[in-house]
């Protein structure tokens, strides 16, 4: 009799080691099983966001124009960046902001960063400016690039203040290759424009860099900067929103313009069509009411409160969420028409209907 049981007790043990093996590869394909296993979302784990997370050393702090800090971030093999690039930096408070890379792109020791303090803005700056300091740790994000320089025959970039610091590597990338540049550069004052000195350096050769400080000549004349523009030139333009919209106006019908915005510049979530709609949380099975003048961001984040987000304003891609059902009322003027096919970003845009559903 010994012998049977023996056997039944290997055979109800193999069984068992079978099943748990099973199991955990079900588990494996998708964590919130038993729900559907679905691909990566958008938000904190797409390729394109770059979001690998890193603690860097502060090593050198220093004001670089009235108002201006200008911080290097050391840590070991950092990835390579292309001009146009921009870091999140995750500040001692909890709050993400993003800043564009303007030291050298071969230097993988350490990522530079500058900020101007914004006195009225939302405390992101006021916050580098006042408890960044050398030798301090701070966690960032990225390098991720959504301004990158395209080739061209031409360039000419107009930039306003702190809307220097994406072009700067542009330029040094552009003067070291001999490639044909022009930069139109305001700000209020001299003593107010970061990198000036540099920049007037880089230009020295064939005049190509304009400075128009606003306390000597006021504003920049765009139109004249932008008059007769060489078939392929490409245009680049970052800065406040009057500057972009200038620019912008400026350019003839079709002229393509490769913008960077400080704030967002399209509708937000509670201007016109912002009637109420529900959103479901497709990987946590929960639906989450909007209420009109809602955003999704804020609706979402009852339910889901590590949600990313930055910029609230739709400039900044940190929310970007991939939708699987629904018809998306696009708010931004950031995501790409291939991007706007099946994703959204939560802090400006809508729902066209009554419900969308969300992979979260």
């Amino acid at each position: 009799m010994a012998l049977p049981r023996l056997r039944t007790v290997v055979l109800v043990s193999g069984a068992a080691l079978l099943t748990r093996r099973a199991l955990k590869r079900r588990i494996a394909r998708s964590p919130l099983w038993p729900l559907p296993a679905l691909p990566e979302p958008v938000s904190g784990h797409s390729q394109r966001r770059a979001t690998a997370v890193r603690r860097l050393l502060i090593t050198e702090r220093s004001e670089v124009a009235e108002g201006v800090v200008r911080l290097r971030l050391e840590g070991a093999g950092l990835p390579r960046w292309e001009p146009g690039a921009h870091l999140d930096l995750v500040l001692p408070s909890g709050l993400v902001r993003q800043y564009s890379l303007c030291g050298d792109p071969e230097d993988t020791g350490a990522y530079t960063v500058a900020t101007r303090l914004v006195a009225d803005g939302r405390g992101g700056s006021r916050e580098v400016h006042e408890q960044l300091r050398e030798g301090l740790e701070i966690e960032v994000r990225g390098p991720r690039n959504r301004f990158p320089l395209t080739e061209a025959p031409a360039y000419v970039f107009v930039v306003g203040g702190i809307g220097i610091t994406p072009v700067l590597p542009m330029l040094r990338s552009l003067a070291a290759s001999g490639a044909d540049w022009r930069l139109l550069y305001g700000g209020r004052s001299r003593a107010s424009m970061p990198f000036l000195e540099e920049i007037e350096k880089l230009g020295a050769d064939g005049d190509r860099v304009t400075v128009v400080a606003q306390d000597e000549t006021g504003h920049p004349d765009v139109a004249g900067a932008l008059a007769e523009l060489a078939p392929g030139t490409a245009v680049y333009c970052c800065g406040p929103e009057p500057l972009t919209d200038a620019v912008a106006a400026a350019l003839p019908a079709g002229r393509p313009l490769h913008l960077e915005r400080f704030s967002g510049a399209a509708g937000d979530a509670a201007g016109p069509g912002s009637g109420p709609f529900e959103v479901e949380l497709r990987r946590s099975g929960r639906t989450v009411p909007v209420a009109a003048g809602q955003s999704v961001l804020a609706a979402v984040r009852t339910a889901a409160p590590h949600v990313a987000y930055s910029c609230e304003q739709g400039f900044c891609g940190t929310c970007q969420q991939r939708v699987l059902e629904g018809e998306i009322d696009h708010r931004d003027d950031l995501l790409t028409d291939d991007e706007r096919g099946d994703s959204m970003l939560i802090c400006v845009s809508r729902c066209r209907g009554g419900r969308l559903v969300l992979d979260l």
